[in-house]
């Protein structure tokens, strides 16, 4: 196990740890909030960040590349990687700890900013107010806890509106809540006022506690075929297991 460490003011120092060929990112404490297959740094490891992904369900593949998604909380950027690489998607990231953007650039093979990727310092309930966001996003990803990840940084109904506002008409919001069961419901509750009660899917937690929580900004219910379909497109196209999630992911009763 090897680690490197740097510490910006005010925020959380960030280091890595290798064991085997997994590389994790830690921000300062046991918890792991990212990793990555060294031998394949532009998949996405983890079953719960896997999961992030079931926005694909709703989506036709052959028009996935010309959408836009956006990341809140790069983590270890196995998101932004995916969607810039793999997906061939615009791409932005929103984090607020610029030692995160340069441990993902030295340690988790993160690219530069391109014409289609942009990773931007800022504290995402405020970026996700920009007007230059409204109504332009497709996949909105929201992964935000701090060194504790006790629960989430941002959680209220007033933020997840705010995030409602970047979606286009089809977007999806992907959430990770990891946490008691109470913290859980009180989160669905949030996303729901915002959301509306309609609008939500969620999956069963992992076995570490993480339960994904999808929000449509259009809510609909396609029939299990019709997601079984897409699911295995996405596997057959981007190697993700989605015909595995069908099995633990189910519309939310309003």
């Amino acid at each position: 196990m090897k680690a490197r460490r740097s510490k910006p003011q005010d925020l959380p120092e960030v280091n890595f740890s290798d064991w085997g060929d997994i590389r994790y990112l830690h921000l300062g404490t046991e918890w792991v909030q990212g990793s990555m297959r060294i031998d394949a740094p532009f998949e996405i490891e983890l079953e719960y960040v896997q999961r992030m992904m079931a926005w694909l369900l709703f989506v036709e593949p052959s028009d996935v590349a010309k959408r836009h998604a956006m990341q809140l909380g790069l983590g270890a950027a196995s998101l932004t990687k995916f969607c810039r690489k793999q997906l061939r998607m615009r791409t932005t990231a929103i984090e607020l700890n610029p030692a995160v953007v340069a441990a993902c650039r030295g340690w988790f093979k993160l690219p530069q900013d391109d014409a289609k990727l942009q990773v931007v310092i800022a504290d995402a309930a405020e970026e996700v107010r920009a007007a230059q966001w409204q109504g332009q996003v497709h996949a909105l990803q929201v992964d935000l806890y701090d060194h504790e990840a006790a629960a989430p940084v941002l959680d209220s109904a007033e933020f997840y509106a705010d995030c409602r506002g970047v979606l286009a008409e089809d977007g999806c919001m992907t959430v990770n809540l990891f946490g008691r069961s109470s913290s859980y419901d009180r989160s669905v509750e949030k996303i729901a006022e915002a959301f509306g009660g309609d609008a939500l899917w969620a999956f069963k937690p992992t076995r570490e506690g993480n339960t994904i929580v999808l929000a449509q900004r259009t809510p609909s219910r396609p029939k299990r075929e019709r997601l079984a379909q897409q699911a295995e497109a996405v596997s057959a196209r981007w190697g993700l297991p989605a015909p595995k999630w069908l099995r633990v992911f189910k519309p939310l009763q309003p």
